[in-house]
């Protein structure tokens, strides 16, 4: 098993063992999916849930006028379109964001085992809750933060769901994304987060070059986001939070 997904499995809160071995039975396929392809298009009716096992994912919508905007960020051992499962089409899509691997699970089967298994169906309707409050704190961010705030912001919540999932050690981390797909993520331009990464590179709290992330003062850079990891609580485990 892919240690992504025994990570997914094991924080599945309330669900026995014997629940987690019959959902870990259902995965049905992993795929390989190169940057920048769509996993899931707005508009359509997905049949499968995914499960992030290497790589981001990004929740993306495109505006009438072309702009994009990256509302939701997935890294390993996310289920990043659980609540597919009860849309009737997408309201957004699903991009690979970095090459990113991904197991499959359909959703007849996932709708069998959640009308037959509750504590499993809780431990799965639990996940959208995180997903949802993930999507207020950004919101929360992108309306009352000032950019090199949200930028800040931004590192530590990945530090430290990448850190509960085994991807980040000592205040360091891989993050192979672009600016643009940052720019897109705060609601700044590109230019605006080149400047704002170099506020707070002179202020020693982070830097951010090719593709790694080093967090150089954890305390000062999270007072300044204003970081308060409550959020992301049904993601840690006890010693995290």
């Amino acid at each position: 098993m892919h240690d992504r997904l025994a990570i997914m499995l094991d924080r599945l809160e309330g669900a026995s063992a014997d629940d987690r071995g019959v959902f870990a039975a259902l995965i049905s396929e992993t795929r390989v999916i190169s940057a920048g392809q769509v996993l899931v298009e707005e508009g359509s009716r997905p049949q499968v849930s995914m499960i992030l096992l290497e790589g981001f994912v990004g929740r993306v919508s495109i505006l009438s006028e072309g702009g994009r905007q990256i509302s939701g960020l997935h890294v390993p051992a996310d289920f990043v379109d659980l609540h597919s499962l009860l849309l009737k089409k997408m309201d957004h899509s699903l991009v690979a964001l970095t090459n990113v691997a991904v197991a499959a699970v359909s959703h007849a089967d996932l709708r069998r085992v959640c009308e037959t298994r509750p504590r499993l169906m809780r431990a799965l309707w639990r996940e959208t809750l995180v997903d949802g409050a993930i999507h207020r704190e950004w919101l929360s961010a992108l309306g009352r933060r000032l950019a090199a705030e949200r930028l800040a912001l931004l590192f530590c919540e990945i530090y430290v769901r990448l850190n509960a999932v085994g991807l980040a050690d000592n205040y360091r981390f891989d993050l192979p994304l672009t600016q643009s797909d940052v720019a897109d993520m705060v609601g700044i331009t590109p230019v605006h987060v080149n400047r704002s990464l170099k506020a707070l590179r002179q202020q020693g709290v982070v830097e951010w070059r090719g593709g790694t992330a080093i967090i150089n003062d954890w305390r000062n850079l999270a007072r300044f986001a204003q970081f308060d990891p409550t959020y992301l609580e049904a993601r840690l485990t006890a010693d995290q939070v």
